[in-house]
């Protein structure tokens, strides 16, 4: 607010003197002169007050105190450049560590890079977008700890509700594995009492009308006899031999209350004369029923050649199919494999059976076969609608490679199973197997040079675009029931 005076004469007398009216003006000038005068002692006694503040004030110098502890120089700090690996850097900038997958699943290890706990569940991460593809591929050189993990993998889903097949276990590792979590493992081979019958019915969905149920069942067993004769034969059947298998399964299904494969192969050779009234089918599924007449009577026989003894419970929460009996016969291997796949699809199709992993053990020695193979690729394609992860273990990845010839459709199958699984795991691998890996799995430089160097238990993971290295962890009873050197280490 302003506070100078101003002052002026209002009123004049009429007809006054001239030198009153100068003496007045003289006098308003003084007034206003003294309030000036006044107006700057007062502000030239505020600025000294000012000044003698800050003059009595005490600053630092520009450049710090003097001496040795001013922790100051007068030029610039400059420092040489430095370059790192990310591994020591994170030391000192820990935030270049992967935040992880998350807290919800099935705990694994732990993350080497980061220290945390690492933790995977296929059917979470789908749930979350982070997959859309649930099915893993697992490989490792011998003696680098796969199998533990794939153990592992499943038996702790277990307590979350999912069930576990294992439809082939070539050297029965996984017997007593499911023994141990209250499931069932069906021994077959050569010499044992157990009979597995291709013919059989299986798990009949709740949902099923008998009109759906009679269709899928009979669509199920001659796709199953198909794939057996295909495999014996090693080579696809012809139109007339599949007329042949046609007809000589319905007939068979016709007169027996409990159809079996002896009753199909002697249909064959002697079809009925209403189905063969021309006289031809008899050359029409020779070669068929000479193939499927291995598996009742020639070098195969003893497992398929009347009712089944073991029954296939899917409610179980967990079954395996013990092939070690019949490791070295390579033909039985793939025949009982092709059965166990039937079963197991009667299964899968019912849309109560809840989440479920399907193990397939050794799956070098199952690619080999075109039937299998098939069989394989639809249920990994159909993974999602099933709701089931299907996990393929080997040795390496070249072992696709070895799968028909180069542009060859079973090639391209093999191929297909590595596009169709978003989490590729990967154990120790030997050094002349790094450039294939690398390039099937698109590896960097870094992760490529890692892989001959991960110790025992620590793997690779790569979960679609994001990779981890984890070091798996086991409980002391998981080790002593997953250990696979027994006969090692016995005298030890």
């Amino acid at each position: 607010m302003d506070e100078r005076l101003h002052a002026a004469a209002l009123i004049a007398r009429r007809g006054e003197p001239r030198r009153v009216r100068r003496a007045r003006k003289r006098l308003v000038a003084q007034i206003e002169t003294r309030d000036r005068e006044a107006r700057r002692s007062e502000a030239r006694s505020r600025w000294q007050r000012e000044r003698k503040e800050v003059l009595s004030s005490a600053y630092l110098p520009a450049a710090g105190e003097a001496g040795p502890a001013q922790l100051r120089t007068l030029g610039r700090l400059r420092l040489p450049k430095h370059q790192d690996t990310s591994a020591t850097l994170s030391g000192h900038y820990p935030f270049l560590a992967e935040a992880g997958l998350g807290s919800a699943g099935v705990f694994v290890g732990q993350d080497l890079y980061s220290g945390a706990s690492f933790v995977y569940d296929p059917w979470v991460l789908y749930q979350r977008g982070l997959i859309t593809a649930p099915n893993v591929v697992l490989a490792g050189i011998v003696g680098s700890g796969k199998s533990s993990l794939a153990k592992s993998l499943y038996t702790r889903s277990l307590p979350f509700g999912r069930r576990v097949y294992v439809p082939g276990d070539p050297k029965g590792e996984h017997t007593a594995v499911a023994e141990a979590v209250g499931g069932k493992a069906i021994i077959l081979g050569p010499g044992l009492r157990n009979r597995l019958n291709p013919l059989d019915e299986g798990h009949r969905p709740a949902s099923a009308t008998d009109t759906e149920w009679a269709a899928q069942l009979a669509a199920r067993r001659r796709g199953l006899i198909g794939a057996l004769a295909e495999t014996v034969l090693d080579r696809l059947l012809g139109p007339l031999e599949h007329t042949a298998i046609d007809l000589a399964l319905a007939d068979t299904v016709r007169s027996s209350d409990v159809p079996i494969l002896p009753m199909v192969v002697d249909r064959l050779f002697a079809p009925s004369q209403e189905d063969d009234r021309e006289g031809r089918l008899v050359e029409d599924g020779r070669l068929v029923g000479h193939a499927l007449r291995r598996l009742v009577a020639g070098d195969l026989a003893g497992l398929f050649d009347g009712p089944s003894t073991v029954r296939f419970d899917p409610s179980l929460p967990m079954v395996s199919l013990d092939l070690s009996r019949v490791a070295e016969n390579s033909t039985l291997i793939s025949v009982l494999m092709t059965c166990s796949s039937a079963w197991m699809e009667s299964a899968l199709s019912d849309p109560a059976g809840g989440q479920r992993w399907v193990i397939y053990d050794e799956a070098w020695r199952l690619m080999a076969y075109p039937a299998l193979l098939r069989r394989m690729d639809a249920q990994w394609r159909l993974a999602r609608h099933f709701g089931i992860a299907n996990m393929l273990v080997f040795h390496k990845l070249s072992d696709l490679d070895t799968v028909g010839d180069s542009g060859s459709a079973m090639r391209a199958l093999a191929s297909s199973l590595l596009a169709n699984a978003e989490t590729r795991v990967m154990y120790r691998q030997e050094p002349d197997q790094l450039g294939s890996t690398a390039s099937a799995l698109g590896l960097s430089g870094t992760e490529k040079k890692l892989l001959p160097s991960l110790g025992i238990g620590q793997g690779l993971w790569r979960v679609k675009d994001r990779s981890f290295v984890v070091q798996h962890q086991l409980h002391p009873d998981e080790l002593a029931l997953f250990d696979t050197t027994a006969r090692m280490t016995a005298g030890r």
